[in-house]
């Protein structure tokens, strides 16, 4: 096996098992440190620590899936959402650094909301940024993860040379 396949392997698998430890670790935190619904101010006015439950998608959509059917769809797009990104970075020739790191920060993200959905039913959300009274949904850390690896795979595709 070529040493540029092994290395893309590691720059796949290991900061994806890093988001899912950073992920898995700070939400137990929250669990055990705040009552659901408790906030607790970080940056006056702009960033607070809150324990919310979400049952829908990445902040806040869907949210108000009350029956487990929501769950079960959204663990199986999940699932279906990795198989993809899995065969996506298996078929590239030459997909390089920056590209296998945002496949994944993605791949991370969707497992640590999985072990959520299948844990709780539902994804722990901690993370609250606000401006005065406009408040962005609650996330995490694999929320976090995956819009990041979005973005970077846009930017790749958007400017890499061809």
């Amino acid at each position: 096996m070529p040493e540029r396949v092994r290395r893309n392997y590691r720059w796949l698998i290991l900061p994806a098992l890093g988001v899912v430890f950073f992920d898995q670790l700070t939400k137990q935190i929250i669990i055990k440190s705040l009552n659901i619904y408790e906030t607790v101010p970080v940056i006056q006015g702009f960033f607070d620590l809150v324990h919310v439950r979400n049952r829908g998608m990445a902040f806040g959509i869907m949210n108000d899936a009350k029956s487990n059917s929501g769950t079960w769809l959204l663990l199986a797009m999940s699932s279906v959402a990795i198989v993809l990104l899995l065969v996506w970075f298996f078929r590239l020739k030459d997909e390089g650094v920056f590209f296998t790191l945002s496949l994944s920060l993605i791949l991370g993200g969707a497992v640590g909301n999985i072990i959520d959905r299948l844990r709780f039913g539902e994804v722990v959300d901690f993370l609250d940024v606000y401006v005065g009274a406009y408040h962005w949904p609650a996330f995490n850390v694999a929320d976090a993860a995956i819009t990041v690896g979005t973005f970077m795979i846009a930017a790749n595709l958007l400017f890499a040379r061809p």
